[in-house]
């Protein structure tokens, strides 16, 4: 099936309403501050809507199209509420640490005030790990969204790399954040009303809206169940704490939303907002991925089921509405990713290599010429997706596994507790962590979950242990800064 005439005009102003807003945001930078945190004055609604968005891809629609179609329920799961459970729960401690941060220390990188924590080799370890991560995380985005294109019009997986990479390329370049924000914004739109749309024809298809509970008897007994192999209970329990860490700031790009912030309030408030969206949004997006299995039965590719049901059941044009809903998914978390990595680039690794690159005056032609370059990266990483486990192999196991070894020094290092932790101990923790991933990757565990697990399992445990207090306490400068952190102002 191809799109219509009015599925692609509707595909087109959507892109033309992406640069728009690009353009829009050009004049609203002044300087690095405003391209890479917005001036430390979003709201908190826009922010908490652009930390949810940002958490969504068209890997949802292709890779976790297929976990709904093959394993069912267990896919809210392990994804969906253990992300929003660890928002909620954690909304007033580590959003308002990255406000404080920001005015203490007037960082626009998550990774500037690792310095004062630990020391300059520290940071740049952690700034270099985490580039690396992201190039590959963002071309598995680039990659997703290409197969669905593919689904839709036919157009080869490269051709289709190039267009959702360069569409975003240009924006993020022009825009900074402010861009990024809006467009998140106007996604988040767009994909509610694709959402919905979709929810409603299933809903029809399959008899009325007691199907939402009905559906379940005429699937497979295990596709109802909470837990499906190989996604079990330890599985849930090992992303509980791998999404602990990456949505209050192990990635980059949601951090930045909180530090984005005018306040502590502010920024608690967008946590919130976004972790119960979690909790709901994802049983309506989910449900026509979960009746696939009987409206399309014995698919030989499952990814493709959400492609091929917008496809089927709409009307000509809301078949254009899904699919620029798809595209807008991928462009927020790939342009939030992309933004926040360039502000690491910018602020953290490039004034290390020369300090030519602390000048200020020239921090915002920098900004988007760093900006160009990573996102002409990851989209040449892209092109090699099949190499590195497809895009699903990418999401979970790559970007699972990493995550942990990056995040936990850095978010365990403005917790008191760990006030003793010093270089050695976050050191110890990277490369223990990063030791334990490639192990996962060299031999079969038998276990997904312990596969998933043991990077960010590892990593925790070395940085508790090699920070064990010994006779001497932090430095001063450290415990100064923890003691800052502490203190409401």
């Amino acid at each position: 099936m191809e799109l219509s005439l009015l599925d692609l005009i509707v595909i087109a102003l959507f892109f033309l309403l992406m640069l728009a807003i690009g353009i829009w945001s050009y004049f609203k930078n002044t300087n690095s501050e405003d391209y890479f945190v917005a001036g430390g004055k979003l709201p908190w609604w826009l922010s908490g809507i652009s930390h949810h968005v940002s958490g969504y891809s068209g890997a949802v629609f292709v890779a976790y199209a297929g976990l709904a179609y093959t394993h069912g329920f267990s896919l809210y799961i392990w994804w969906a509420l253990t992300i929003g459970l660890t928002i909620v729960v954690s909304a007033n401690v580590f959003p308002v640490f990255w406000v404080r941060l920001r005015k203490r220390f007037q960082i626009q990188s998550p990774l500037e005030f690792l310095t004062i924590r630990y020391n300059l080799f520290t940071q740049q370890l952690m700034a270099w790990s985490g580039v690396t991560l992201k190039l590959f995380d963002i071309g598995a985005k680039w990659a997703a969204i290409a197969v669905l294109l593919n689904v839709f019009t036919g157009v080869s997986l490269p051709v289709g790399i190039l267009i959702s990479g360069g569409i975003s390329l240009l924006y993020i370049t022009f825009g900074g954040l402010w861009a990024v924000i809006i467009t998140d914004f106007a996604q988040f739109i767009v994909q509610i009303i694709a959402g919905l749309v979709m929810f409603v024809v299933v809903v029809a298809k399959l008899g009325g809206i007691g199907s939402v509970f009905t559906l379940w008897d005429q699937l497979p007994p295990e596709n109802s169940q909470f837990f499906h192999e190989p996604y079990t209970v330890g599985f849930a329990l090992a992303f509980l704490f791998i999404n602990f860490l990456s949505y209050n700031g192990g990635q980059w790009n949601l951090a930045t939303r909180y530090i984005s912030s005018p306040s502590e309030k502010q920024a608690s408030k967008a946590a919130r907002l976004s972790g119960v969206l979690y909790l709901i949004w994802p049983l309506i997006l989910f449900f026509p991925m979960w009746a696939a299995p009987i409206l399309l039965p014995e698919m030989e590719d499952p990814t493709q089921s959400y492609g091929i049901l917008t496809m089927q059941l709409l009307p000509v044009g809301l078949v254009g509405l899904v699919v620029a809903s798809l595209f807008a998914n991928t462009m927020s978390m790939t342009s939030s990713d992309i933004n926040t990595i360039s502000a690491v680039i910018t602020r953290d690794i490039l004034p290390a290599v020369n300090s030519k690159f602390k000048d200020e005056k020239n921090s915002l032609g920098i900004a988007r010429i760093t900006t160009f370059l990573f996102t002409l990266a990851t989209i040449l990483i892209a092109f090699q997706f099949e190499r590195f486990g497809g895009v699903l192999g990418l999401i979970i196991s790559w970007f699972g596994a990493l995550v942990g070894p990056i995040a936990v020094p850095m978010l365990f290092g403005v917790i008191p507790w760990f006030k003793n932790c010093g270089p050695a101990a976050a050191i110890s923790s990277i490369v223990m962590g990063l030791a334990a991933f490639i192990f996962t990757k060299s031999y079969d565990l038998g276990s997904l979950a312990l596969s998933v697990s043991l990077p960010v399992v590892v990593s925790t445990i070395t940085y508790i242990v090699v920070g064990k207090p010994g006779k001497q306490g932090p430095p001063q400068k450290v415990q100064q800064m923890l003691a800052d952190l502490a203190v409401e102002r």
